[in-house]
């Protein structure tokens, strides 16, 4: 079986096509997102219009259960105070912005996903198996890794929150961050997309980087009344 991935989206439109169809050209069998659909972006309601109309299975996110269930935060970690400012002013705006159409698509994404392939399971949530808003980086101490998968029950887990992605191999489990499509961290911004090929021997991983017009989403930003902090960090990758 061949699965394509792709999450932590974020508002961004522009990123979305661009992996959707680098997914299509993969020929996969099955496509899924990984949720945390809206934020630091402004198309919230394009993006989850897209999905259903492509009828793209996905989980929720901790972005999309915060805005769904109007919380006051997103739980997302900050590293100093005005940080966690620019965080609630896109939480807020995204908040206001998004449809009711939209916080009922997000309200009603599971937890998580779960299904056999290859005699292996696999399991699809965005950040852990125990929490949506849990960071879950690759150099966590394996014990981390081992504890996830025994409270997954899965073979192959599949998840994304930090947007960095890696592919790590423990014993018979695997690990997988797919990235970001719409927010990468890891220094690159181009999109990123994640194709696994699922044998009874073996898992293959591959992470595919896709340009797309950084600048339109950049004004889109700027355009939509969301702090410049976010454009610039799109195009920072951080």
């Amino acid at each position: 079986m061949r699965l394509g991935i792709f999450g932590d989206i974020h508002g961004n439109m522009e990123a979305l096509k661009v992996a959707h169809k680098a997914i299509i050209d993969s020929g996969v069998d099955k496509i899924f997102h990984l949720g945390d659909l809206g934020g630091y972006a402004p198309h919230v309601n394009e993006v989850i219009d897209f999905l259903m109309e492509h009828r793209i299975e996905g989980v929720q996110g901790n972005y999309d259960e915060a805005i769904a269930l109007y919380k006051e935060n997103c739980g997302c970690k900050y590293e100093n105070e005005f940080q966690a400012h620019m965080m609630h002013l896109s939480f807020e705006w995204t908040k206001n912005y998004a449809t009711n159409k939209s916080k009922n698509y997000m309200k009603l994404l599971p937890f998580k996903i779960d299904f056999e392939a290859e005699d292996k399971k696999i399991s699809l949530f965005h950040a852990t198996p125990i929490k949506n808003n849990l960071y879950w980086y690759e150099d966590r101490l394996e014990k981390f890794f081992l504890l996830m998968a025994e409270k997954s029950g899965a073979d192959i887990m599949i998840y994304g929150h930090t947007h960095i992605p890696y592919f790590k191999r423990i014993d018979d489990k695997y690990f997988i961050n797919a990235g970001s499509v719409g927010k990468p961290k890891d220094g690159d911004p181009r999109a990123c997309v994640c194709i696994i090929d699922i044998y009874k021997s073996k898992v293959e991983v591959q992470f595919i980087r896709k340009e797309y017009d950084l600048q339109r989403m950049v004004r889109a930003i700027i355009d939509s009344g969301l702090p410049y902090y976010f454009a610039e960090k799109l195009s920072l990758a951080r």
